[in-house]
């Protein structure tokens, strides 16, 4: 975080795992959400439809032969780099048959790069030694479909809460895009 005159600029990345090209309403809400972070800090957001993004294929290049690089040629590294300088990650998707995209899930397990292949005991369970010295917290912003349920919410914030322990951060919050508005979620992103 970057201070200056009593105002701390936030650097905070979104990755939008809308997996249309074309605006939809997920996708103007997250641009929506952007400018209002933009107004006091700094934002890089991914629309991962647009960017050449391939699957890891668990190959553990970016553990034992690269460290922390992973061997697909592709945008990946540019969202390694912003997530890692992050103070806040937004991941942002549209619920698909229950779940965040296919889009959002394959950057997720890219971030893995970010990490050591050597295991921690945290909260009694094994996780990931870090690789960097801090990470950062995240949200998560959503949009329900409309056979979408409360049990279904909490599987979906549970895969985050997980991750977020990998992460060695916190989950701070999720938020529905039927619930929450733009304005209010970018003010609570950097008010904890």
């Amino acid at each position: 975080m970057l201070s200056t005159h009593n105002l701390t600029i936030v650097k905070i990345t979104i990755l939008n795992g809308d997996p249309e090209t074309k605006e939809t309403s997920f996708s103007l809400f997250v641009e929506e959400l952007a400018q209002n972070f933009e107004k006091i800090h700094q934002v890089e957001a991914f629309r991962l439809s647009t960017m050449k993004l391939q699957y890891c294929i668990g190959c553990w290049t970016c553990w034992w032969e690269t460290p922390g690089v992973c061997t697909h040629h592709d945008d990946a590294p540019d969202i390694f780099r912003s997530v890692v300088n992050a103070d806040f990650l937004i991941f942002a998707s549209p619920l698909i048959a229950g779940f965040p995209s296919a889009m959002l899930k394959k950057i997720t397990d890219r971030l893995i790069v970010l990490f050591h292949p050597y295991i921690i005991v945290k909260q009694s369970e094994s996780h990931h030694r870090k690789r960097y010295a801090r990470y950062p917290d995240f949200g998560l912003v959503l949009q329900k479909e409309n056979e979408t349920d409360d049990e279904d919410l909490l599987i979906v914030k549970d895969m985050y809460d997980r991750l977020a322990i990998n992460f060695h951060a916190q989950l701070r919050y999720m938020k529905l895009t039927d619930k929450d508005n733009p304005k209010e979620i970018a003010y609570e992103s950097c008010h904890f």
